[in-house]
C-alpha cells in the first residue's frame, strides 16, 4: 500500500471517490471531476489516496491555513473502503498527513470524528490525538432562511 497525493484529476480517482464517498456519508454527493480538480489546484488542500495495485482503498484530505495565531492543519474526510478496514490504511494515510503537516510548520492537527465511528476513533486516540473540550457550532448556509 503506498500513499500519494493526488496530482491528475483521472476517470479511475473519480470512479473511486463515487465507491468512497457514500461509505463516508449518506448526506453528500460524490465530488465530481470539477471539484476534484479544484482540491487538487487548491494550495490549502492536499488530497491524499492509498493506491494498491492501481486501486484506491482510501483517501484523507489535509487542510492548510494561515491565521493570524499561525498555521493551522485539519485533516477532513478520512474514508476507507470496507473492504480495507482493520489492514493500516486509515493509520498510513494519517501518519503521511501528520508528516505534511509537520513538514509545513504547523504545530498542530485538528480533526473532528462522530462518536458511531467507534474505529476511527480508536485509531485516532491509538496514533494520539486528543479529544478536546470544545463546543463546535455549525452553521447551515444551505438551509438558510433568508
Amino acid at each position: 500500500m503506498q500513499i500519494h497525493e493526488v496530482t491528475e484529476v483521472t476517470d479511475e480517482l473519480i470512479a473511486a471517490f463515487e465507491r468512497l464517498i457514500p461509505q463516508l456519508s449518506s448526506s453528500n454527493p460524490p465530488p465530481g471531476r470539477s471539484e476534484l480538480q479544484a482540491m487538487v489546484d487548491s494550495p490549502a488542500s492536499v488530497l491524499l489516496v492509498a493506491v494498491e495495485d492501481g486501486y484506491v482503498y482510501g483517501s484523507l484530505t489535509l487542510v492548510l491555513f494561515r491565521i493570524p495565531t499561525g498555521l493551522r492543519a485539519w485533516i477532513e474526510d478520512v474514508v476507507v473502503d470496507s473492504e480495507a478496514r482493520g489492514k493500516g490504511v486509515g493509520l498510513a494515510l494519517n501518519e503521511e498527513a501528520l508528516h505534511r503537516a509537520r513538514a509545513a510548520g504547523a504545530s498542530t492537527v485538528d480533526l473532528t470524528s462522530r462518536p458511531s465511528r467507534e474505529a476511527a476513533n480508536r485509531l485516532y486516540q491509538r496514533i494520539g490525538f486528543v479529544a478536546r473540550e470544545t463546543n463546535i457550532y455549525r452553521y447551515d448556509l444551505a438551509n438558510e432562511q433568508g
